[in-house]
């Protein structure tokens, strides 16, 4: 039973850090956000990507701040710290106060630091 819970756990790990990965990159792209009819669903696919990020950071045992996460969280915060002014603010809250592992210490200096920086 442990067996079957634990495949289960992994493909979930992989559903969230593959759906926070796939939104970053669409993101990044401007040929894919060019496509978008509205300009709000840049915000829809940043919320989805901290959604991704906050339930992975809750399931997997080491957490999505890791080094060896299988998202990558510092492209992730760059991002969203590269949207305009006031717009993610409460995304990159939500990084800051609803995550369990941020501030743990395996978490790297440079995204404390990246999570810290206003």
């Amino acid at each position: 039973s442990s067996g079957i819970n634990a495949e289960y756990g992994e493909n979930t790990t992989d559903i969230f850090s593959t759906m926070a990965n796939l939104c970053r990159c669409m993101i990044d792209d401007p040929n894919i956000v060019a496509r978008f009819k509205h300009q709000d669903t840049v915000l829809f696919v940043l919320r989805v990507m901290v959604g991704a990020i906050i339930l992975y950071d809750h399931v997997h045992p080491a957490g999505a701040f890791y080094r060896r996460s299988n998202i990558d969280i510092k492209s992730s915060i760059r991002l969203l710290k590269e949207q305009p002014p006031n717009t993610v603010e409460t995304l990159l809250n939500a990084l800051r106060y609803s995550t369990l592992h941020a501030n743990d210490d395996e978490t790297p200096s440079v995204v404390k630091k990246l999570l810290a920086d206003q």
